[in-house]
This record gives structure tokens, C-alpha cells and sequence, in this order.
């Protein structure tokens, strides 16, 4: 016979004050995880427009072909530049509650678990912060 448990909604994001650091650890690796996925076929997708400038090596060697030129010319833009620090935020979070739930899964520091969360926003936070220079190198306002 089983037992059923009413936890209310988990949609109900009306009681977010409620959420315990576990809570917010899955919403933010879930929201995480699909922003990398999203970044991916974006990705593949820019890539996969290269094709055509690949076969001009004329043009690639002078940097005259469309894709080349378009690429160089978002580099510079600081939207983009801010974009690639927010990857690379969305990544490294991600990264360490994986490795934090993996911890988790093999039953290290089951007792410090939102110690750990925290931790990782920490370090992510640190890591994001510390790399802001290098992206942000050559770009104009």
C-alpha cells in the first residue's frame, strides 16, 4: 500500500522564499544545463555556415570572406564580449554542482551540502569576476 505525501506544487514558484539551497542547486543546474545546451546548436549551427567560405582559401588568407568578417566584426561588439562572460559563468557553475552532486551521489559531504552550493556560487562567482579583464581586452564601448 502506498503512501502518498502532498508537497503542494513544485510549479508554485510563489513560495520561492521557501526553497531550501537544494531547491535553488536543481533549478540553477536545470536552467543552467539548458542554457549550454541551447549555446551548443547555436553553435553548431554558426559553424555549420562556414562550410561555404572553406572552400575559398583565397579569401579565408586575406580575411575577405564573409564569415571570417562577420566573426572578427561581433568580437569587437562588448555585447558579445559580455555574452561570453556569462558562458563562461553558466558553464563553471554548472561544472562544480555537477561535481557536487556527484559528491553527493557517492555519499561525500552529505552533511555540507548547502555549504557546497554556496561554495560553488562562490567560486563561480570568482572565477567569473577574475576573467571579466581577459574578455573584455580590446573591446570598445
Amino acid at each position: 500500500m502506498s503512501q502518498s505525501y502532498n508537497r503542494g506544487l513544485i510549479e508554485d514558484f510563489g513560495r520561492w522564499k521557501e526553497f531550501s539551497a537544494g531547491m535553488w542547486a536543481w533549478i540553477f543546474h536545470k536552467f543552467t544545463g539548458w542554457m549550454l545546451i541551447g549555446y551548443l546548436f547555436t553553435h553548431i549551427a554558426v559553424l555549420s555556415t562556414s562550410i561555404g567560405a572553406a572552400g575559398n582559401e583565397a579569401a579565408i588568407m586575406a580575411e575577405s570572406d564573409v564569415y571570417t568578417t562577420t566573426l572578427q566584426g561581433l568580437e569587437g561588439l562588448f555585447l558579445i564580449r559580455l555574452l561570453e562572460v556569462g558562458l563562461l559563468a553558466v558553464a563553471v557553475f554548472h561544472i562544480l554542482n555537477g561535481l557536487r552532486l556527484l559528491m553527493v551521489d557517492l555519499g561525500v559531504g552529505l552533511e555540507a551540502q548547502d555549504k557546497s552550493f554556496y561554495a560553488s556560487l562562490v567560486l563561480t562567482g570568482a572565477i567569473t569576476v577574475a576573467s571579466v579583464p581577459t574578455f573584455l581586452t580590446g573591446v570598445s564601448l
